[in-house]
């Protein structure tokens, strides 16, 4: 089940545009599906579905599978592997 919809006061301002323009969240709902769609991106989802399988945490929730420098997968706290490549930490 979706988590509920957060209050517009509690959004920041791109979700907020967003919610009240049906046109541009169409626009960039289509741009999501077809960046989800790449090869690349397949495989990727691909590999780390696979390596959480191996590591008996898939469909569980709890730790990301992160890719290490070498290719390998090490689990790490979703936060710390989300922000890594983020302006905010």
């Amino acid at each position: 089940m979706a988590p509920k919809r957060k209050p517009l006061s509690q959004l920041k301002s791109s979700a907020k545009a967003y919610r009240n323009n049906e046109a541009s969240r169409a626009h960039k709902n289509a741009s999501q599906r077809a960046r989800n769609k790449l090869s690349i991106n397949k495989k990727s989802r691909a590999e780390h579905n696979r390596a959480r399988r191996n590591a008996g945490i898939y469909g569980k929730g709890g730790p990301d599978m992160s890719r290490t420098k070498s290719g390998g997968f090490v689990k790490e706290d979703a936060s710390k592997n989300r922000a890594r490549n983020r302006s905010r930490k």
